[in-house]
């Protein structure tokens, strides 16, 4: 073979190897593209398939007592239990929370043995249940709040406000068992109820708006022929209305309301006990009434002119309110709307005295002050209600003793500053002997600290 021959040989074959190795590095990259893209997809593929699920269900847990009371003596217990309102029945687990610290039970209920008074405070709960897709959580339970009183008397009042003509029952426990001589009911700073010490309930009996305040009571008794007292923090009992005077609203928008109508909205706040009896809705233009008694608190009529108001009744409960009335449009001469009237047995002067030892002498009164109004180691909830003022009158008071107050009295708030009292253990724990007293007669006073 000639020298040009072999030579083109050798080019052919540089040729055929080249172009077999583009190729093959060709078919490398376009294998390493499709790898690359088919992981891309893949890794957004479960997004878009399995949507995120939520974290907090629209299940509130449910916090109550199971036993105790919400205020208690320091040493005493309290047991509380989480309840999740859940119809498929799934299983719980459950947190608990004394304000924002989270407490190491996990249980169905927390029992609060023998606590101490820095232990008080609002106690929540929490549910909580693992799923394929990780823990999922109730709404917090609303609050329940305990207050651990390291003192000699706590006033135990209704947990749950009271409603106008209903009978609330207080109660002044004693710290241990103390033969008591006499018992005295306070509100305000102001003594409105004495009795003998064997007895130490009293009841508001047809409590109207005026019952509510802030009361505490004093205990007193004899020992080492000392005369002995304690009293009790403030508490507060609430009363609210059965059925609070309406408010009418009256929406004339054109873009909600056809031009030629108006909608009449009765606004209140209904606090039957449950099962609550039905209301019925009437509506009025200068006293004329628009229609027949509707259940719905609103109903659509003619855009005219006039005075309009709007009454709820309760045939049940034999009660009715009426709205102030409202102006609508151009209104021609005065308008009086007539009063609701409310039948009601008088409360009476003075209770009963089934004998002449049921209220003690003045002989038999010990010779501590009476008290000052004082902070309340409890934090109460506010309640609003509007209506008319009814008046209460209270039992017979001696000559030197300073009639109630019959204004609607205020609910304190916890963090209110008042003066200071005569004896140092109401809102702390107390240390020393029970004995431990000022005088020859007097109030008994002692350290802050836990009983043992």
């Amino acid at each position: 073979m000639s020298q040009k021959s072999e030579k083109t040989v050798i080019l052919t074959s540089l040729y055929i190897r080249n172009k077999r190795l583009s190729l093959s590095l060709g078919f490398l990259q376009s294998i390493t593209m499709d790898t690359v893209i088919s992981l891309l997809v893949l890794s957004t593929l479960p997004q878009l398939v399995v949507p995120q699920a939520p974290r907090v269900t629209s299940f509130r847990a449910i916090v109550e007592m199971v036993s105790g009371d919400s205020r208690i003596f320091s040493g005493e217990s309290v047991r509380l239990k989480c309840s999740i309102p859940d119809v498929h029945r799934s299983s719980w687990e459950y947190l608990w929370f004394r304000g924002s610290e989270q407490l190491p039970q996990h249980g169905e209920h927390l029992d609060l043995w023998k606590p101490k008074v820095r232990e008080s405070g609002k106690f929540y709960c929490q549910g909580v249940r693992d799923t394929a897709v990780g823990n999922i959580h109730t709404l917090k339970s609303l609050p329940l709040e305990i207050n651990v009183d390291g003192g000699w008397a706590i006033l135990q009042v209704p947990p749950h406000p009271g409603l106008v003509g209903e009978t609330l029952k207080v109660t002044c426990r004693i710290r241990g068992s103390l033969q008591l001589h006499e018992v005295i009911l306070y509100k305000d700073g102001v003594e409105v109820m004495r009795q003998n010490g064997l007895n130490t309930h009293f009841y508001l009996t047809n409590s109207t708006l005026e019952d509510q305040g802030m009361y505490s009571c004093r205990a007193s008794w004899d020992a080492d022929r000392r005369t002995r007292s304690v009293i009790s923090v403030d508490a507060s009992v609430q009363v609210l209305e059965v059925l609070s005077q309406p408010l009418l609203e009256i929406v004339a928008d054109n873009n909600l309301i056809p031009v030629n109508k108006m909608k009449l909205i009765c606004h209140l706040q209904y606090n039957a006990r449950a099962p609550a009896p039905p209301i019925h809705f009437y509506f009025y233009n200068n006293n004329n009434q628009l229609g027949t008694a509707m259940s719905q608190n609103h109903v659509l009529v003619k855009r005219t002119p006039g005075q309009y108001s709007c009454k709820a009744k309760v045939p049940e409960l034999g009660i009715s309110r009426r709205s102030e009335p409202k102006p609508f449009g151009q209104v021609t001469g005065p308008q009086t709307i007539p009063p609701t009237l409310h039948p009601r047995d008088p409360r009476p002067l003075a209770f009963p005295r089934s004998s002449p030892d049921l209220f003690l002498s003045p002989s038999a009164e010990p010779t501590a002050a009476r008290p000052s109004p004082h902070q309340s180691t409890a934090t109460p909830t506010s309640f609003h209600s509007t209506g008319v003022s009814i008046q209460s009158s209270y039992p017979t008071r001696k000559p030197s003793q300073s009639a109630p107050s019959n204004l609607l009295s205020t609910v304190q708030s916890s963090n209110q500053t008042s003066a200071p009292l005569n004896i140092s253990m109401g809102s702390g724990d107390v240390s020393g002997e029970s004995g431990d007293v000022s005088g020859e007669s007097g109030d008994i006073s002692g350290e802050s600290g836990d009983i043992p």
